[in-house]
């Protein structure tokens, strides 16, 4: 007698069948733009930015939904179905890296997010005066946004600043510049200018440190003894006059009898 053979099924069988009949049953793609992947929009400030989504191998009507970072964005009733449009107006600097997010309504996982790279050349300009006791430290910062992100040099008096060991500090991230100057002389006395670079365009910030003289410091000890010292002698006077005082008292007192 012919034995049967059987096959085994995986247990994650039934769930891939219902993703994959999920698929076949939505069947729908979106497009932001043309693209159906998510991608980086490179633009500038001030020009609008028009962002248009499209719902790919629709049979009935659907709705669509637009965020800005976490946030829902407020749509006309004739701006939802099948096919929506957003415009970003004015572009600015603080939309560099905001992400716009075009999602289907009835199944939010299908969606396609575009984010704006928004490029603008470094923002710096003006002047700083500052004034510095001798063996101090000085800290001079230029605070510059920029995409993309800037390159920075010191100059001292127009020319480049050549920077000594254990005397200069630099700090640097993607907005702050800093340049320290440990324990100032009357050498640093002079103007230094902090110079933003990038392939946009660069900004500049004169600073004009002045040195002044090291201010005499007396010793708390010394002082404190100087002080006892005249305290005595005032007291060491005084008693050595006491019979005057007392004689000169007594008289004044007979004379008003």
């Amino acid at each position: 007698m012919a034995q049967r053979s059987s096959l085994a099924v995986p247990h994650e069988a039934p769930v891939l069948a219902l993703c994959f009949l999920a698929c076949v049953a939505t069947g729908l793609e979106l497009s932001v733009n043309n693209q159906a992947a998510d991608f980086s929009l490179s633009t500038l400030p001030g020009p609008a930015v028009s962002l248009s989504c499209l719902v790919q191998n629709s049979s009935q009507a659907e709705e669509l939904l637009w965020y800005r970072g976490d946030g829902k964005v407020d749509l006309k009733d004739g701006n939802k179905v099948n096919t929506s449009n957003i415009c970003v107006f004015p572009v600015t600097e603080s939309d560099n890296g905001v992400t716009f997010t075009c999602k289907l309504a009835r199944d939010k996982s299908v969606q396609v997010s575009v984010v704006l790279d928004v490029q603008f050349p470094p923002q710096l300009t003006g002047e700083e005066s500052l004034q510095i006791e001798e063996d101090k430290d000085v800290t001079l910062t230029c605070n510059a946004k920029s995409n993309p992100q800037a390159q920075t040099a010191w100059y001292k008096n127009n020319n480049i600043l050549i920077l000594q060991q254990n005397r200069y500090q630099l700090h640097q991230t993607s907005e702050v510049f800093q340049l320290t100057i440990k324990k100032v002389q009357k050498s640093d006395h002079g103007t230094y200018t902090c110079v933003v670079k990038s392939s946009l365009g660069e900004g500049r910030r004169d600073f004009h440190l002045t040195v002044e003289d090291k201010k005499p410091v007396f010793p708390k000890e010394a002082v404190i003894a100087a002080a006892v010292v005249v305290t005595v002698t005032i007291l060491f006077g005084i008693v050595a006059r006491k019979d005057k005082i007392f004689k000169c008292f007594k008289r004044s007192s007979e004379t008003a009898l």
